[in-house]
């Protein structure tokens, strides 16, 4: 199929390079001039596994290429994506005008007759928006289609080409068939395509992110209550968690969610909610639960230290929001560092591949340390924001060595208290006093 994809942001660029994976001639557009050059020269924008290569694979075999002429794209595409951005605003409502901005571009550009989809995350409602704008500059025949993407960031193209159900929302048998033909690679009698009418399909992506944020607040909150109880929260996810009705996946305690879609979903909803008078009492609680839990880290350090942090150095093994990805967007690392920072600490901190996006959020109020043990010597303590794999067994003996004294704080609970206890270290997790 010829396809097009407007938007060459995460979402964007990992559909175009999967769909061009599946022998489509796909374009992806961007106005970016500068990323167009850099995805020209197989340079993504973005730190992902395997990205770098599928993308070279598809641009050496010809299946996609990158324009900013979002007219000649459409003109020679038979289905055309939308993947722009839709950050959350100061109400919590996403900002549509990069949407808009789009659809009145493609209803100029049309040529005959197209399939428009929204992959962007958008409120229910977005399809009939953009139907409305299109029709404002074609008389072209064209269907719009909601089809909400569930990407995992960091194992994000595994998540596309090995997806566990596609949906599309659409009421028309055309663009159904059309969309069943094009996704027809990616599933299989156990991962199926789900068909339903558009403002279903828009729900769904916030139903399921909202529901993932819920479960991820429910833990943190319990372990926060595990502590006072002297319980531990690790056995007590174990317990539920082989209750196949719970479930252990999105139940690790820990300092919060972040990322580009939960934080900015959860806010959308609440914000829906509000402008048809109902007020989402549990949303609003799983968003005030994370609030406080990016905290927890902080509020740790300066109840050890009693309040006297001026003058102290911490140092921070993860910046993301999560491994695998460079990512700031709503990290947890961000709340408890600047109020570490507020409190007159200084921190030195590694992330495998984060530093550079991270300085765009602290500047030069943090020392960015490029090697894993760097950050620790002359450091009062560790502080753990982000499970990455490299973090989770490290030499113990060195980091007792380099530090000041033998204090970790976990925020992820990636190391085990009883032999970190007969190493001599102080140890202090989530949930488990």
């Amino acid at each position: 199929m010829n396809i097009t994809v407007i938007g060459t942001g995460y979402v964007g660029l990992i559909a175009a390079i999967c769909f061009a994976d599946k022998e489509n001639k796909v374009i992806g557009v961007d106005n970016d001039k500068r990323k167009i050059e850099q995805l020209k020269r197989g340079i993504v924008p973005f730190y992902e596994p395997g990205i770098d290569e599928l993308l070279s694979k598809n641009l050496k075999s010809g299946t996609l290429s990158f324009t900013e002429n979002l007219v000649n794209a459409v003109q020679d595409s038979d289905i055309v994506f939308i993947a722009v951005g839709t950050p959350s605003q100061s109400d919590g409502s996403p900002n549509m005008e990069y949407v808009k901005e789009v659809a009145a571009q493609i209803g100029k550009a049309i040529n005959g007759y197209k399939i428009v989809v929204n992959k962007s995350t958008a409120p229910v409602g977005t399809v009939e928006m953009i139907e409305s704008i299109i029709k404002k500059h074609t008389s072209y025949p064209f269907e719009v289609v909601s089809n909400p993407e569930f990407l995992k960031e960091g194992a994000a193209l595994k998540s596309f080409l090995d997806t566990n159900r596609v949906i599309i929302g659409t009421t028309s048998e055309r663009a159904q068939k059309a969309l069943k033909e094009l996704y027809s690679p990616f599933v299989d009698d156990q991962r199926p395509i789900l068909v339903m009418n558009p403002r279903s399909a828009e729900f769904t992506k916030y139903a399921a992110n909202a529901f993932l944020a819920t479960k991820i607040s429910f833990i943190d909150e319990l372990a926060n209550l595990s502590e006072l109880l002297g319980a531990n929260i690790d056995d007590i996810r174990e317990g539920i968690g082989y209750d196949p009705r719970i479930g252990s996946l999105y139940m690790a305690p820990g300092i919060g969610y972040g990322g580009s879609c939960l934080p900015k979903d959860v806010k959308a909803l609440i914000h829906k909610g509000q402008t048809k008078g109902y007020d989402l009492v549990l949303m609003n609680a799983v968003h005030e639960v994370n609030e406080s839990q990016k905290m927890a880290l902080f509020r740790k350090i300066n109840q050890y230290f009693h309040g006297e942090l001026n003058g102290l150095t911490i140092a921070v093994w993860g910046l993301s929001f999560k491994p695998d990805t460079d990512d700031m967007r709503e990290a947890p690392s961000i709340a408890y560092i600047n109020e570490l920072l507020n409190h007159g600490v200084s921190v030195k901190a590694y992330d495998p591949v984060a530093n550079e996006t991270a300085r765009v959020v602290f500047g030069n109020r943090i020392t960015y340390c490029s090697e894993l043990y760097e950050p620790l010597t002359g450091a009062d303590a560790l502080a753990v924001s982000t499970e990455w794999k490299s973090f989770k067994t490290p030499d113990f003996a060195k980091i007792k060595g380099l530090l000041r004294r033998p204090l970790i704080f976990d925020g992820r609970n990636i190391y085990n208290s009883s032999q970190l206890k007969d190493l001599g270290f102080e140890y202090l997790c989530i949930g488990n006093r």
